[in-house]
């Protein structure tokens, strides 16, 4: 067995912070659904701003939402870009689901979505797999 991504949302823009919520990320549902992320699962943020990373799990939010609770309210400022991802154990590598925000929105837009398959190259920005949408 080994440990595999399982779901990805790239450049996601902190749109919130609580110090004092008991823990969490919350995340938009519907990017939530999209990346293949269930409500209270474990997923790993990478603060592309700073460089920090941490695990925590993750609770739907409403539409644009991307908050930092508790001690991970500390690791990032608002209008910051993350990355969240999602693993599982398997024997063999299944297309995992990769969500795109746009870099030129402030409520966290999808801009594509496309999956990881093993042994295929990553898709160019310019190659629309999969049409979301709003």
């Amino acid at each position: 067995m080994k440990m595999w991504v399982a779901g990805k949302i790239q450049r996601i823009r902190v749109t919130d912070k609580s110090l004092n919520y008991n823990g969490s990320v919350s995340i938009d549902a519907k990017l939530m659904g999209l990346a293949g992320i269930e409500a209270y699962e474990q997923v790993d943020i990478v603060n592309l701003s700073n460089g920090a990373r941490w695990t925590t799990y993750a609770i739907p939010a409403e539409q644009g939402v991307f908050s930092l609770n508790g001690g991970g309210a500390r690791l990032g400022e608002i209008g910051d870009r993350c990355v969240i991802m999602t693993y599982k154990m398997a024997e063999k590598f299944e297309p995992a689901p990769v969500v795109y925000i746009r870099s030129d929105t402030a409520n966290n837009e999808v801009d594509r979505r496309f999956y990881y398959e093993q042994d295929k190259p990553i898709a160019a920005k310019d190659q629309v797999l999969e049409t979301i949408e709003a």
